[in-house]
Order: structure tokens, then C-alpha cells, then sequence
């Protein structure tokens, strides 16, 4: 029986004199005290690069770092830095979280932007393309061709690609093009060989083709792939018969791609959304990228028509757009990649016989359940648990909340099914989800048309949490059966992502979720719930809470220990609670995969601090807030990163963890993370990333996904052997 009086003794809104006595130490704390969020995110990108470089990796997942680092940099400068400027042009360039003007970060984060870009066009050129070819698999120019595989690409590009090149020719008859953003161009002058006029051209690379053309004929274990730029720069006198090709080169546009909702309570959210999405193809560009030898005639032309300043230039070395690199992943060399790694069930869910089917359902009564993916298998937990709940004659409802889901998403088809056997059945679709606004629209009218109960959220707020609330009648009985998890409900992105999900029966969590569902499909948002802390009222109280609780143990001279793992630490209300716990003593660890504004070289304020960075063939995903409470652990997990969006403008959830077992797993993970035997990054002085990958003896230090995987191997075999 769980103690509801000590769940609400840390969840609640403190009083406000628990806050007096913290707020008074705002004072000692220095200016200068933050990183700047801009900068750590260009930081955390080059620790994506620096996975790329390292020759210790598999050759094709080092190819596939350089792809990662090219899309995140892609969304930083669609989001973050279309963001600063949008500030800076409407006049709303209010200070950033370190102070300075949007101008000055702009500049810097230009200046950064375009030595790490410089980085990654030659980690590919002299790191990864050689090693690449040393495995068999060549990237080569037209000139490295024979006359005979010249014949058979040309016969492929007369068949397969010639026929969707569209040029557009620009003239007093014909206006510059409208260039879409993230896409790959030719900029061709000609010259009229009857006239000698000079014209310009633009083709774009078409986006549905293969970027990489394979060359025929490679031989056993050697592959040849021609970019298809390339192939089609080769032949474009088929474009412009009778014209004379001067110059030739590739460029890329990005745009502002941030969407922009004013949202009113009488407007049609999904209209307004479809209107912005129309919008966003058309936002300002904010990054050209050229191939360095581009002439300035050509630049001039491309600068003056795209209305792009000279700062806003990337000059790299072709090719361009190395997203490109993502298609390496269908070349069948699993010897160049990780090992594969297959998802266990997790021990409660596994059936008792074997090829029987587990009853989840009941595992769950006997007792909280917490699932790590990719570990242990989202299929066999989350997806298996709608799955039993949607044919289950005694389920009467199932709520649940969709942020980002798969194109063919079994989430959405067990719901469907579900309304189908005649559940009342609740989607809150989170259709303002970025960059996946159009796939949710659709998602969102294929559920209503099925009899599904679709939501929107609240008004100015996005639905983040990942809940999942299943009602069923037992012996006259309703009983609730809850999850909630730290990651969404995608059954592709969990092979990929790490996060943990708890599965509960407790009536405790049910009530609390059933008063959030109601409030989330009505209007308001509670203050209190019992076993949850739920944003934006009363989350960040509820960590202060926390955090000052192990302060003032700390001042009491009781053992006192922070432990906060997130993908990013950016609110400074956050930041200062834990400078002021360091200052009182309070050993506090920081596990956070990408942005950190918090600092760990302030004498006398971040003494006991300690940041980590951990990034690796899975991509840390979970939130864990893990509280000593001398000696009585208070430990959560949930949707939250210590952002202001998160915690002011999200509806976030975490759940309290109960079970002894399960507060210790997630303890010893942590333990595990921040330990100077586990490969990571360290956070210095002035915010400089260290990559701490091999021991003093110069052996590779302990790798964290690797080391989970084999102790959950570990446990799924001593259960076998029970």
C-alpha cells in the first residue's frame, strides 16, 4: 500500500516560505553564470562529429553520424537561428539567457556554424570517404569512370532521371525561380551559341531519386556510387542543346521552417495549422550553402536575388547536403556497422510457456512494471499492452496522447480497433509537433473517422507527456492500468531512441490520469495531482522542492545527492536551485545529451557539480530526477527537459517510480553513466566539452549501451534458467 501523505509531501506547490530562505541566495550567485543555449547546442552537434571521426567505430555508422550532424544542423539554422533573426527584423530582440543581444549570438553562432560545417565537409573528405573505400565502398567522380560504366550511367540517366529534370531558365520572360528550402540546385550559365548571350539556369536535383547513382559492375564486396549531381552535371548539354555550358555548380538554400500558430479559442486549430504549414515553404532563407569553387559572377547573382547576405554563406567542398549519407544504410555490410542488437521482452511480459501469448494485463496487477527501450521491446510492452486492451472484451476506454507516431503506426491501428469493438476510445493528437504537423493532421482525421475521440490540447499550450490510460471492468469493478513514459509513441524511433516507460495498476496514478485526460479534452489544468508532477502549473515547484529539500539536508549536515538526467538544462530558475544546493554542499550530477546552459567552473558556486554527456549507437532520450531524501529515495522519470517551453508552455508529466527495484535500476544506470570508467563527455571551463573515451592505461573505457545491453541479456538468460 503506497503512502499517498509521503507522495504529497514533495509534489504539491511549496509554501511560499520554503522558497524565502532560497531566493535570498540569489544574490551570492555571479553574473555570467550561464552558457549560452545557441553555442551548447553547436557544441553538443560537435560531439555528434566527433563519433564521426572516431576510427575506432564502424566505418558505415561513422558515415551515419555525418548524416546526423547535417539534418541537426539543418534544424538548428530552420529553427534557432530563423528564430534570432525573426527577433532581430521585427524589433523583439530581447536579451538572451546569458544577456547578450540576439546580434552579437547570431554573430558568434555564425562564426561557430561555419568552422564546424568546414569540419564535417573534411571529417568526410579525409576521414570517413578513405576509410570507406578501404572497406570496399567508393564514392567516385565522373572521371574516376571507365568509357564503358560512363555508357551504362548515361543509359541511366537518359531513362531514369532525364525525364523529371525540370530547368528553369531565368530571363525578362521568365523571373528567378522560387528556390524551396533543404533542397539541392544547380545554378548553370549558358551561353547562346547563335546569339552569344549569356543565360542562367537553375535545375533542381531531383529529391526522389537515389542521391548515390551505384556505378555497374563493383565485383564482390566493392561498391562504386556516382552522386547524382554529378551524373547530372555531366550531361547537361541534353538539357541545352545548341547552348554552351560556361559554369556549373551545386548550391543549397535553408529557410526560416519554424511554424508560427496564433492561436484564438474560436479558430480552427488544424486549419490554421495547414495555412502556416503553406507558409512555412515560403519563409525567408537564412543559410546558402555553395561548392567552393562557385565563381563570383554565379554567387553575385544567387546573392542578389535571394536577397542573402555575405554572412549568410557557407563556401564547403562538394558534395553538398551529406544527409545524403543516410542511403549508405541500405548497403547490406553488417561487418561495417554495430552489431545487431535484438530487443528482449521485458521479464514480467514474457509468457510463461513458450510460443504463448503473456497476459499483460495480469503482469501488471502483480506489480509495477518498468520497461527500458530499445533494450527491452516496445512491441512486446507498449505496443502488446493496446494491442490486448483493444480486443479485450472487459476494457471499456482507452485514453491516450500522440506527439510523434509512425507513418504506419500499429498505435494508431490498435485505437482504431478499439473504437471499432465499440471502446470509448481518446486521442489527444499533438498537432503543432514539429516538423511532423502534416503526418499528425492525417493521423488526426483517419482516428475521428474510425469513431476515435480526437483533442487538440489546451489552447497556447503543446500536449508533450506520454500517457496512456486503459480502463477495464474486473469482478463488478473498474480497475485502471496506466503508462507513462519518457519517449513518444513510435514504434520505429524506439528502436533508436533510449527511454523507459512505467506500466502500473496503482489506483493512485489511475485517478490522477483520469482527472488529467478530463482537463486535457475540457479546460483547466489542476494544481496537484498525487503520484505526478504535471506542467506548467506546478512541475518546476515541485523539482524546487526537491531540489531545496536536499539543501537544506545538506545544511543539516544529513547526506544529501541530486542526480538529473535530460536531453537538455537550460531554465535558470533550475540552474540557480542547483548552484545553491552546490553551495550548501550537495553533490548534484548532471546527465544531459544535448544543450547545457548550466556552468561547472564557478569557485565557490558549482563546486560540487559534475556534467556529463553520453551519445552512442542509441540516441539518450529519458528523463530521470532522482532525489537521495536522506536515504529515502524520491525518483521520477517522464516528458520533461529543463527547458522554459517545457516547464511554462508544455503539458509535461513525470510519475513518481515506487517499486525498490526499479528506484535502484535507475540509480545504479546513473551511477554507472557518471562514472570516470564509462566512456563520455566531460563538462570544463567556459563550456568545452572533453571526450573522455580511453583510461589512463589506454584501453577504451566501459561503453554505457553496451554495458545494458548485455546485463539485461544477462537477466533474461537467469530467468530462462530458473
Amino acid at each position: 500500500m503506497i503512502d499517498t501523505e509521503v507522495l504529497d509531501s514533495g509534489l504539491g506547490d511549496a509554501d511560499d516560505d520554503d522558497f524565502d530562505s532560497a531566493e535570498a541566495y540569489d544574490s551570492q550567485l555571479p553574473d555570467g553564470r550561464y552558457t549560452d543555449r545557441e553555442v551548447s547546442w553547436l557544441a553538443f552537434n560537435q560531439r555528434v562529429l566527433e563519433l564521426a571521426e572516431d576510427p575506432s567505430l564502424p566505418v558505415l555508422e561513422r558515415a551515419n553520424f555525418l548524416a546526423i550532424f547535417a539534418s541537426n544542423l539543418d534544424e538548428f539554422f530552420m529553427v534557432r537561428v530563423a528564430g534570432l533573426k525573426r527577433r532581430i527584423v521585427t524589433g523583439l530582440a530581447v536579451p538572451t539567457n546569458v544577456g547578450r543581444s540576439p546580434q552579437d549570438v547570431l554573430a558568434d553562432i555564425s562564426a561557430d556554424a561555419h568552422a564546424l560545417q568546414l569540419r564535417h565537409a573534411h571529417a568526410w573528405a579525409d576521414l570517413v570517404r578513405p576509410d570507406l573505400a578501404e572497406a570496399g565502398i567508393e564514392l567516385v567522380s565522373w572521371i574516376d569512370l571507365d568509357d564503358e560504366e560512363r555508357t551504362a550511367l548515361y543509359d541511366y540517366f537518359q531513362s531514369q532521371v532525364f525525364p523529371v529534370l525540370m530547368p528553369l531558365a531565368v530571363d525578362p520572360a521568365h523571373p528567378f525561380p522560387y528556390i524551396s528550402g533543404l533542397s539541392l540546385n544547380l545554378a548553370i550559365r549558358i551561353r547562346n551559341a547563335k546569339t552569344g548571350r549569356q543565360e542562367f539556369a537553375r535545375l533542381k536535383v531531383p529529391p526522389m531519386l537515389p542521391r548515390f547513382v551505384a556505378v555497374p559492375g563493383g565485383g564482390p564486396g566493392r561498391s562504386r556510387y556516382l552522386p547524382l549531381e554529378a551524373l547530372i552535371s555531366e550531361n547537361l548539354r541534353d538539357l541545352f542543346p545548341g547552348m554552351e555550358i560556361l559554369e556549373h555548380h551545386t548550391f543549397r538554400l535553408t529557410r526560416n521552417e519554424d511554424v508560427v500558430i496564433e492561436e484564438d479559442e474560436t479558430e480552427n486549430l488544424i486549419q490554421a495549422l495547414e495555412a502556416e504549414l503553406l507558409r512555412r515553404r515560403f519563409g525567408p532563407p537564412i543559410r546558402l550553402e555553395i561548392t567552393e569553387d562557385m565563381d563570383d559572377v554565379t554567387l553575385d547573382l544567387l546573392l542578389s536575388e535571394l536577397d542573402i547576405t555575405a554572412q549568410e554563406v557557407y563556401r564547403l567542398p562538394a558534395p553538398l547536403d551529406l544527409r545524403g549519407l543516410f542511403d549508405l544504410g541500405r548497403i547490406d555490410r553488417p561487418e561495417l556497422r554495430y552489431a545487431a542488437h535484438v530487443p528482449t521482452t521485458a521479464t514480467a511480459f514474457q509468457p510463461a510457456e513458450q510460443n504463448g501469448r503473456a497476459d499483460l494485463f495480469a503482469a501488471i496487477r502483480a506489480g509495477d512494471v518498468l520497461v527500458h527501450h530499445p533494450y527491452e521491446s516496445f512491441n512486446t510492452s507498449v505496443v502488446a499492452f493496446l494491442e490486448q486492451a483493444a480486443r479485450d472484451p472487459h476494457v471499456l476506454a482507452i485514453k491516450q496522447t500522440l506527439y510523434r507516431t509512425s507513418g504506419d503506426s500499429p498505435i494508431v491501428e490498435a485505437l482504431i480497433d478499439a473504437a471499432e469493438n465499440g471502446k470509448q476510445v481518446l486521442a489527444l493528437v499533438e498537432v503543432k509537433a514539429r516538423f511532423d504537423e502534416a503526418a499528425n493532421i492525417v493521423w488526426a482525421r483517419k482516428l475521428e473517422k474510425a469513431g476515435v475521440h480526437v483533442v487538440y490540447g489546451l489552447v497556447g499550450l503543446k500536449t508533450h507527456c506520454k500517457l496512456l490510460h486503459v480502463i477495464r471492468e474486473e469482478d463488478g469493478m473498474l480497475r485502471s492500468y496506466s503508462h507513462i513514459g519518457t519517449g513518444n509513441y513510435n514504434p520505429k524511433t524506439s528502436r533508436m531512441y533510449e527511454d523507459f516507460g512505467l506500466f502500473t495498476a496503482d489506483e493512485q496514478v489511475g485517478r490522477d490520469l483520469t482527472r488529467l485526460f478530463n482537463e486535457l479534452s475540457g479546460y483547466a489544468i489542476e494544481k496537484k495531482f498525487k503520484r505526478l508532477l504535471v506542467a506548467p502549473l506546478h512541475l518546476r515547484k515541485g523539482l524546487l522542492r526537491q531540489i531545496d529539500r536536499e539543501r537544506r539536508n545538506a545544511l543539516a549536515g544529513k547526506p544529501a545527492h541530486i542526480r538529473i538526467k535530460v536531453n537538455s538544462m537550460v531554465d535558470e530558475q533550475i540552474i540557480d536551485a542547483l548552484y545553491r544546493a552546490s553551495q550548501a554542499g550537495v553533490r548534484v550530477e548532471v546527465w544531459v545529451r544535448g544543450i547545457c546552459s548550466l556552468r561547472t567552473d564557478l569557485p565557490g558556486v558549482s563546486d560540487s557539480i559534475t556534467v556529463r554527456s553520453i551519445l552512442g549507437r542509441y540516441l539518450e532520450h529519458s528523463r530521470i530526477f532522482a532525489f537521495h531524501n536522506n536515504g529515502d529515495p524520491q525518483v521520477f522519470i517522464g516528458s520533461a527537459d529543463m527547458m522554459h517551453r517545457n516547464l511554462d508552455r508544455r503539458v509535461e508529466a513525470l510519475v513518481r517510480v515506487v517499486a525498490p527495484a526499479h528506484v535502484q535500476e535507475l540509480i545504479e544506470l546513473f551511477d554507472t553513466a557518471m562514472a570516470d570508467t564509462t566512456s563520455s563527455w566531460h563538462l570544463g571551463g567556459d563550456g568545452v566539452w572533453t571526450r573522455h573515451s580511453v583510461g589512463e592505461d589506454g584501453k577504451p573505457l566501459a561503453d554505457l549501451q553496451e554495458r545494458t545491453m548485455s546485463l539485461i541479456q544477462r537477466r533474461r538468460r537467469a530467468r530462462a534458467a530458473r
